[in-house]
């Protein structure tokens, strides 16, 4: 059984990950911007990450999910991957941090 600070560790090093991840329409990583909601790690090192996009007719809509999967599968202890696209709540410019 994971210890709770391993499992926060692995979730740090996800966000981590995440936040190389850029807008290709607003230069701020798309941790910054408000669209990760959430960040799970389970036991078993499985992550399901639950995120927006800007707008359902983002143009990116395919290939960022996509683009976040394959790079927090990089992270050796990571066994798999799932991210939920979702549009509740909707996205807003109040979502991003003052950065």
């Amino acid at each position: 059984m994971k210890k709770d600070n391993e499992l926060q560790k692995i979730g740090d090093e996800v966000v981590g990950v995440i936040c190389g991840i850029y807008d290709p329409e607003i230069p701020v990583n798309i941790y910054a911007l408000g669209l990760i909601y959430d960040v799970q790690v389970s036991e078993d090192l499985d992550v399901k990450i639950t995120m927006t996009l800007t707008s359902p007719n983002c143009p990116v809509a395919e290939s960022l999910p996509a683009e976040v999967k394959e790079k927090v599968k990089t992270i050796p202890a990571i066994q798999d991957v799932d991210v939920e696209i979702v549009f509740e709540p909707v996205w807003t410019k109040d979502m991003m941090s003052e950065e």
